[in-house]
């Protein structure tokens, strides 16, 4: 076995790439790293690849997730926040785990049980994908065989939103979670952190989710 560590321009953000993974191998290192959450997997088919996300990744990811909780908060909405819970299916010998992930449409579907099994129950409606430094595997590939119905993608400069058709994924300038969240206003709240301290940012979002929505 030979594993491949790449360091990308963001010098902080590694990732390590292991061929030949058994699928019960893949599981028993998620199990072991549930407790180490700064560790993002994606497998598949036998492909193992273990990010270590840098300080820029793991900021965005935490003010977009803070993003998402402020916008049902503020609207009333119920949320099941999952962070970065590993999402699998070992009929598809396929998973990963997101940067962040939610159930919104779907919450009253899995709140309350002890354990989701992506064969039987629906996956979450949301999950967020930063980008900064690319993934060895095609994420976006597993998404949608897993059924995701949005992602988020931030490459760092750049949030696109991603539908799920019946082919893969597709450019919306809008959410399906928060229909009259365009792409837009995703792009001005993450511009106004080089301007806002956190909550600041968080209660600007919470004027505006008032402001267009209530």
């Amino acid at each position: 076995m030979t594993a491949i560590l790449s360091e990308s321009s963001d010098r902080s953000s590694n990732h390590i790439l292991l061929p030949s993974i058994r699928w019960e191998t893949y599981r028993a290192i998620a199990d072991d790293l549930e407790s180490q959450p700064s560790k993002r997997l994606t497998y598949d088919n036998g492909i193992l690849e273990i990010r270590m996300p840098s300080y820029l990744h793991e900021n965005y990811k935490k003010i977009l997730g803070r993003i998402v909780e402020s916008l049902t908060e503020t609207l009333g909405m119920e949320i099941l926040s999952l962070g970065s819970m590993t999402c699998d299916r070992e009929d598809l010998a396929r998973g990963l785990d997101p940067d962040q992930c939610y159930y919104i449409q779907n919450e009253s579907h899995v709140w309350g049980k002890e354990k989701i099994n992506l064969q039987i129950d629906p996956p979450p409606d949301l999950a967020i994908e930063i980008d900064i430094t690319s993934s060895s595997l095609n994420r976006f590939a597993i998404y949608a065989q897993l059924g995701l119905p949005e992602v988020w993608r931030y490459d760092g400069q750049v949030i696109t939103i991603h539908h799920l058709v019946s082919d893969g994924y597709v450019l919306s300038d809008r959410s399906i979670a928060f229909p009259l969240l365009q792409t837009i206003d995703l792009q001005n709240f993450l511009e106004l952190k080089s301007t806002l301290k956190e909550n600041a940012l968080i209660h600007h979002v919470r004027e505006w989710a008032t402001s267009n929505y209530v």
